[in-house]
């Protein structure tokens, strides 16, 4: 008969810790996602408060940045951090070096030569 003992409290421990982790920082983002939101809505209100307009009769349209200029301003912000880079030349240069001989290959070196 064969017992096998397996103590199964680290990889539990590990796998439910992972996923808790995992879970605990997309609350996080969506946490700060929310207050990033409802911060930028406050800074445009009070902009607009600064030029004169009514703040009350505003509406949801009117404090959101529309999706064709957010993604404008992505790819604007892209083209501009990856222009630091230098570009490569893609090119993968192998210089072959041609030994006839190394000991550390050879077979009469292995582990099974007997002395006599």
């Amino acid at each position: 008969m064969i017992v096998l003992n397996i103590n199964w409290g680290g990889a539990l421990t590990t796998t439910f810790g992972g996923i808790a982790i995992g879970f605990i920082a997309l609350i996080i983002m969506v946490v700060c996602f929310e207050l990033l939101d409802k911060f930028m809505t406050y800074r445009l209100k009070s902009k607009k408060a600064k030029q004169g307009i009514d703040v009350n009769k505003l509406t949801n349209s009117d404090l959101h940045v529309p999706a064709g200029d957010t993604a404008a301003i992505a790819m604007a912000l892209h083209l501009y951090f990856n222009d630091f880079h230098e570009e490569e030349s893609n090119v993968i240069t192998i210089k072959r070096i041609e030994r006839r001989y190394s000991p550390w290959s050879s077979k009469i070196y292995g582990i099974n030569t007997y002395v006599k």
